[in-house]
Formats: C-alpha cells, sequence, structure tokens
C-alpha cells in the first residue's frame, strides 16, 4: 500500500519583484522545511515558493527525494482517485498553490483561456508551457495591495475626462462608454510612446489632488511605481486609471478569472491557480519583454468590473467538525481552499475530501493525525495528502494551514 500523507520538500524562485532575503515569507516558508536543502542568500530576491506536480518548479518527497509527479502516477487511484482523473482527463494534480512574496509591483498581465492557451503551447511551447487556462486566487497572509480587474465605466469615464487624459478618451459617436470604449483606452494606452506617458503623468501630478474624486491614491502611487519601473512605464496609466486598487487585510481573497486582467503590487499571499504557467505581460516589465498588445486587448475580459466583484469571501466549511476552518471556493472545478486557524490546545478535524489535497503549515506548532500516523507540523512544513484521508489537526501554539483541495 502507498503511504496517502507525504511530506514535501519545495523550492523558491527568484523574480526580481520578490523580496529581499529573510523578508521573503516564501523563501522563510521554503527553509524551515525540515531536512531541506533550500538555504536563504540575505542578498537576494525570492518571490514564489510552488507545491505540486507542475515540471517547472516541482515538490519532491522529503523522505526519499523522488518527484512528487513520479509517486502519483505510479499510485494515481489511490492518491488522485478515478473521479478526478476522469473529471480532468488526466493523472496530474488540476491545481497548482503558491507562497508568493512582493515587494514591487509584478507585470501588467492576464492568463489567456483554454482555446487560446492551446494555440499559445502548440505554436511557441518554450513560452507557453501547456494548454491549460489559468483562473486564480490569491489569499492575504498580511496587508496585501493589488490592480485587479477595471473599476465601473462611469468611474473610468469621469477620470479620462481629467484634461492630462482626455487624448485617451475615443471619439465615442453614442452616449455610451462601454467596454468597447474601455477596450479601446487600454490600447491606446499600452501603445502609447515612452515620451507620451511621461507627459502624462508628469501633468496628472501637477493636478490639484481634489480633481481626482475618490480615486486620490492615482496621484501618491504615480511616483512609486515610476520609482520600481520607469516613469515611461505604460502599465502605469493602465493600472492607475481603468483598473481596481485593492488595499487588503489577512484573510481578505480576490478571484481573478482567465483573461482577467492584474497586477499584484505588494504583500505576501497563499495564491492558488489552475495548473497552468502561461502568462501576457504588458506593462511593469522592459518594452523588450511585452508580450503582443494587440493579443492582449484581444484577450481582455471585463469582469471584475469594480472592487466588491473582485472578492472572493469565505465561509465556513461543511468539511471541519470543529469550526475552525474557512472554505474559499472561487466559480472553477479545478481546486477549493481552506484555511484553518487554531489557539493554542485547539484541534479541528477535516473531513476526507475524494481527491487530492496540499496542505501547507504558515504559523505555529502542533500535530497532524492522518492515515493512522500522527505528523509534527510547525512552520514551512507541507504534506500532499491522497484521497479519502480524514485529518486531524491539534495546535501546541497558534496553528494556521492552508489546504488546497479537489475533488
Amino acid at each position: 500500500m502507498v503511504e496517502k500523507v507525504i511530506q514535501l520538500r519545495c523550492e523558491c524562485n527568484q523574480y526580481p519583484w520578490g523580496k529581499q532575503g529573510s523578508k521573503s515569507i516564501s523563501a522563510t516558508l521554503c527553509s524551515k522545511t525540515p531536512g531541506t536543502n533550500f538555504k536563504i542568500d540575505e542578498n537576494t530576491p525570492y518571490a514564489e515558493m510552488w507545491m505540486g506536480t507542475y515540471p517547472e518548479l516541482p515538490s519532491y518527497v522529503l523522505e526519499t527525494g523522488e518527484n512528487l509527479q513520479d509517486v502519483i502516477d505510479e499510485h494515481s487511484h489511490d492518491l488522485i482517485g478515478r473521479n478526478v482523473i476522469q473529471k480532468f482527463g488526466h493523472k496530474n494534480l488540476p491545481f497548482l498553490p503558491k507562497v508568493l512574496s512582493i515587494a514591487k509591483a509584478l507585470p501588467l498581465q492576464l492568463h489567456p483561456n483554454k482555446a487560446l492557451s492551446a494555440k499559445l503551447h502548440e505554436k511557441n511551447p518554450n513560452q507557453f508551457t501547456d494548454p491549460n487556462h489559468k483562473p486564480e486566487i490569491a489569499l492575504a497572509l498580511g496587508d496585501f495591495e493589488a490592480f485587479c480587474g477595471f473599476k465601473p465605466l462611469e468611474d473610468i469615464k469621469r477620470i479620462l475626462e481629467l484634461a492630462p487624459l482626455q487624448a485617451f478618451l475615443p471619439d465615442i459617436k453614442k452616449p455610451d462608454f462601454d467596454d468597447q470604449s474601455l477596450k479601446h483606452v487600454v490600447r491606446t494606452m499600452l501603445l502609447a510612446s515612452a515620451d507620451a506617458v511621461k507627459k502624462t503623468t508628469d501633468a496628472l501630478l501637477e493636478l490639484p489632488k481634489e480633481q481626482f474624486g475618490k480615486d486620490t491614491y492615482i496621484p501618491d502611487l504615480i511616483p512609486r511605481l515610476a520609482k520600481q519601473y520607469d516613469q515611461t512605464d505604460n502599465g502605469i496609466l493602465v493600472a492607475l486609471i481603468t483598473m481596481n486598487y485593492l488595499q487588503l487585510k489577512a484573510g481578505d481573497s480576490i478571484y481573478i478569472p482567465a483573461d482577467g486582467i492584474h497586477a499584484y503590487l505588494s504583500g505576501d499571499i497563499i495564491e492558488c491557480m489552475a495548473r497552468s504557467n502561461n502568462v501576457l505581460n504588458t506593462g511593469f516589465c522592459p518594452r523588450a519583454d511585452r508580450d503582443s498588445i494587440d493579443m492582449f486587448t484581444s484577450c481582455l475580459t471585463f469582469s471584475p468590473h469594480n472592487v466588491e466583484e473582485s472578492m472572493l469571501r469565505p465561509k465556513q466549511s461543511d468539511k471541519a467538525k470543529s469550526g475552525k476552518t474557512q472554505l474559499y471556493a472561487p466559480p472553477m472545478s479545478e481546486f477549493n481552499m481552506l484555511a484553518t486557524e487554531l489557539k493554542d490546545g485547539e484541534d479541528e478535524t477535516i473531513s476526507a475530501v475524494d481527491g487530492p489535497s496540499i496542505m501547507i503549515c504558515t504559523k505555529g506548532e502542533g500535530t497532524m493525525k492522518a492515515d493512522g500516523k500522527e505528523h509534527k507540523l510547525s512552520e514551512g512544513y507541507i504534506f500532499f495528502i491522497g484521497r479519502g484521508v480524514e485529518v486531524q489537526y491539534n495546535s501546541t501554539k497558534g496553528l494556521q494551514m492552508y489546504t488546497a483541495y479537489v475533488e
């Protein structure tokens, strides 16, 4: 019989937007996995710890060093389950959880839908490494800033009527400013020359703050984004003028659909997505690294169209027997996320799931009983849990766990 509870060793990648050294929660958790060979270099920015079986940064069985995917391939019906295999048509984990540590804005991006991903993967498999879509959630571990989706149309039109921005307004014959008008605005902003972007942002900074109405963060964020990248970066205009700016607290979560425009700005988050790594970037990165603006704007969807539509509100999980676990259930089939918080001496039991799970402990100490064994829990301990396993947690010191699962 295969072990259904497998402790994992994961890796952390390095992107310039990551947090430096041990300021990065992703790197810190990675380094605290017992027996890992991952060591933190204080001069290196660490961005993302990946947990799962995506080949770019796979997880390994801590005890044996085996690639987790190899173990799943050999015991797929025990670990993944027939229902999940039939549902998705493969033996891979259909989700990819990560811990992200963000010091400055990620590229302005969207993830192409399934149809476009399949075409891009066939045409350029080195850049687009799978044929899948990538809807995702971001769950804040603390203060978290993000640009996500678009503002309500009337708010965008109001801002565009400011003198420095009127050049981006489309010549609309009908009275309505609609989604197609917005698509034109985004495309025009992305195509603007470096000089035009700088002149626009300079002019915006000269306006009295009250002219921005409720969006007074716009002149506050222009210098910050310009310092992170460049005052000529087209992403500054698109993000500040057309997109929702969110300031979230620990436990808040957002959902980003396939083709949803977004750019995370700062903070530490648990992120989970459908099994994919496809992305189109058009801002907050060097012009040479940007994907086709025509392709990007042709993909745009216009939901969410306000802050509330971006939010993914948790609810009490019906799998949790002690009521100390919240469920984050995005409108997609690839995964749900559980967040379990236990004070000293508290316990929680999570009913068996008809599919695989990956759990990470982000705070505290305690134990996990599952599949007839007891496992120690502490920061940076990560487990794959096969289908059909009930899990009992006991906290000796304020435990916090996040579990991605599918069934």
